[in-house]
C-alpha cells in the first residue's frame, strides 16, 4: 500500500473499532458529494443516499441517475465488507452486476444493505439491495465480487 492509502486504511480501521461508520463514509469525497451516509443498527449497516436534486438524471420522472445508484450499491458492498470482516487492506471491486428494478425517485432517500454471500481468502461475494419507501419493493439490486488480498 502507498503511504496515503495506508494512512487512510489506518483511519478507517480506527473508526471501525470505535463504531463510527458515518465518519468512514465522510472520509470518501465522492460519498459526501452525492450524499451517502452510513447507519449501523442491530440488523447491520445501512447505506443511505439522501435525496439531492443534483443526483437526478431524468428530470421528467424525476429519477436518480443510474450511475449514482450503481455507485451507491458498490459503496454499500464495500462498507458491508469493512463492517463485517476482518480485513488487512481495502476490498477492491472486481465486477458488479446491477439490476435496475424500478425508478429510484430523486425526491426520496434511498437505502441499501449488503449481504455477504461468501468470503474467501482472495475474493468476497456480496449481494446488495436498495429500496426507498418499501423494503419489499427494491429499486435496484447488485451482485459484486471484491478482491480481498
Amino acid at each position: 500500500m502507498h503511504n496515503s492509502e495506508s494512512s487512510l486504511f489506518e483511519k478507517v480501521m480506527a473508526l471501525k473499532a470505535a463504531g463510527e461508520f458515518a465518519a468512514i463514509s465522510a472520509l470518501i469525497p465522492y460519498s459526501a458529494f452525492v450524499g451517502l451516509e452510513l447507519v449501523s443498527d442491530d440488523q447491520g449497516l445501512t447505506t443511505i443516499l439522501r435525496a439531492k436534486p443534483s443526483n437526478v438524471g431524468n428530470s421528467s420522472i424525476p429519477a436518480v441517475h443510474g450511475g449514482v445508484v450503481g455507485a451507491m450499491l458498490e459503496h454499500a458492498g464495500v462498507m458491508h465488507i469493512i463492517h463485517e470482516c476482518e480485513i488487512s487492506r481495502f476490498p477492491r471491486i472486481i465486477n458488479i452486476s446491477v439490476d435496475y428494478l424500478r425508478p429510484c425517485l430523486g425526491n426520496q432517500d434511498t437505502f441499501a444493505r449488503g449481504y455477504l454471500i461468501r468470503q474467501g481468502r482472495s475474493v468476497s461475494n456480496v449481494r446488495i439491495e436498495a429500496w426507498q419507501a418499501d423494503r419489499q419493493r427494491p429499486v435496484a439490486a447488485a451482485h459484486a465480487h471484491f478482491l480481498m488480498g
